[in-house]
């Protein structure tokens, strides 16, 4: 696993993606309008997109140190645009705003680059709005659009676009990073990096949040304490919880600060007790919007304490087969040898896949609780181990 330079130094254990998007900075026969990055969760998608459009902008090729990364970075670089939703899905205005940034030639940069950060968000209306600009490139335009597999992006999209597939790095490389970075004990990032199952995002998060830290163990030792209806009935109601709290504590600051701005910019007077259509009116598109996104967010609390739940039992099965890889939950094992104990594999093996069940449905918009409580029940603990 090489440590590349610059711009590239927290794309971690992608060799070979960032050996192709270097090859493409370097020599524009190998330079295409549009491209796909790939990967799971946590593998640094984002981040590679980011990188690679500071390299397109930097006269050295990522430096990682002159204005235009610095700029690209910190997405402030007037010709680089990332979109990154935090609604539920990218609505055709968004797209049609960014097909006719793309007409537009770069201002100040080599080029103009247009991020999208979750390309598997575009609703079907929208990916038919940037097909023309993906059909019809313009030069010195490059789109880089991010989803998790092929599968997840509209064909249309995907068939027009170079496909760049990156993997989940190793935990040693996301504990390195972590160390290296951000400063972080090396036995403490090395079981975030671990627990995070090597999201280096979440890895930190892990690491310098101990709240995250305690959430994330109550969600794991559900997994013992499910053994009859009420059981279940209590469980789900306790993932909900989890979410509602974790989202409340992330949005409310945030929302309070995109109020008194938006008032400051209407010129509004924040203690009148009303205010005049415009304000409201304004005002009432800004709260659809935040609702909008903390529905997605505490989907998205939802559904990574659903892989951190999935993760026990499959340290159960690991257990059971003898222990040929590490454990992703080592500080429970008590907790996993007990779980191991007490299913047959065929039972862990239906325990994870209807935690994996109720994963889909809530991405199928299936209300979160009732999802869960399908799901717990559904994880009872079995009377017996079949003799």
């Amino acid at each position: 696993m090489t440590d590349y330079p610059g711009v590239w130094r927290d794309v971690i254990g992608q060799d070979q993606a960032v050996a192709t998007l270097r090859a493409a900075v370097a020599d524009p026969a190998r330079m295409t309008h549009a491209w796909l990055l790939t990967g799971p969760p946590g593998s640094g998608r984002s981040t590679a997109a980011r990188a690679f459009a500071a390299a397109l902008e930097c006269p050295q090729g990522g430096c990682g140190e002159c204005h235009e990364c610095r700029t690209v970075l910190d997405r402030s670089h007037a010709d680089v645009t990332v979109m990154a939703t935090e609604g539920l899905s990218i609505q055709v205005k968004d797209a049609r705003e960014l097909a006719g940034l793309a007409q537009r030639r770069p201002s100040i940069g080599r080029w103009r680059v247009i991020v999208i950060e979750d390309a598997d968000r575009l609703t079907e209306r929208a990916a038919d709005a940037l097909l023309k600009a993906l059909e019809e490139p313009v030069e010195r335009t490059v789109w880089l659009l991010c989803a998790p597999s092929l599968e997840d992006v509209i064909i249309t999209i995907r068939s027009r676009s170079r496909h760049v597939r990156l993997r989940t790095p190793p935990v040693e490389a996301v504990a390195k990073l972590l160390t290296e970075r951000d400063g972080i004990d090396p036995q403490v990032a090395t079981y975030a990096a671990r627990a995070a199952q090597s999201h280096v995002g979440l890895a930190k998060r892990l690491a310098t949040d101990q709240s995250a830290r305690e959430r994330r163990r109550k969600t794991l030792l559900l997994a013992g304490h499910i053994a009859n209806l009420g059981d279940a009935m209590t469980a789900a109601a306790d993932l909900a919880a989890i979410a509602g709290e974790e989202s409340s504590a992330s949005s409310a600051e945030r929302d309070g600060a995109e109020k008194e701005r938006l008032m400051a910019q209407l010129g509004a007077d924040p203690s009148a007790r009303t205010q005049p259509p415009h304000v409201r009116s304004q005002l009432a598109a800004l709260e659809k919007e935040q609702k909008t996104r903390a529905t997605r967010f505490s989907r998205d609390v939802i559904d990574r304490s659903l892989v951190d739940l999935l993760s026990i039992y499959r340290d159960a099965l690991v257990l059971q087969a003898g222990g040929t890889v590490e454990l992703i939950n080592a500080d429970l094992a008590d907790q996993v040898q007990h779980l191991a104990a007490g299913r047959t594999s065929e039972q862990l093996l239906l325990a994870m896949d209807t935690i994996g069940t109720a994963r889909e449905r809530i991405e199928a918009n299936v209300p979160p609780l009732l999802a869960l409580e399908a799901m717990t029940i559904g994880l009872q603990a079995p009377a017996s181990i079949p003799g």
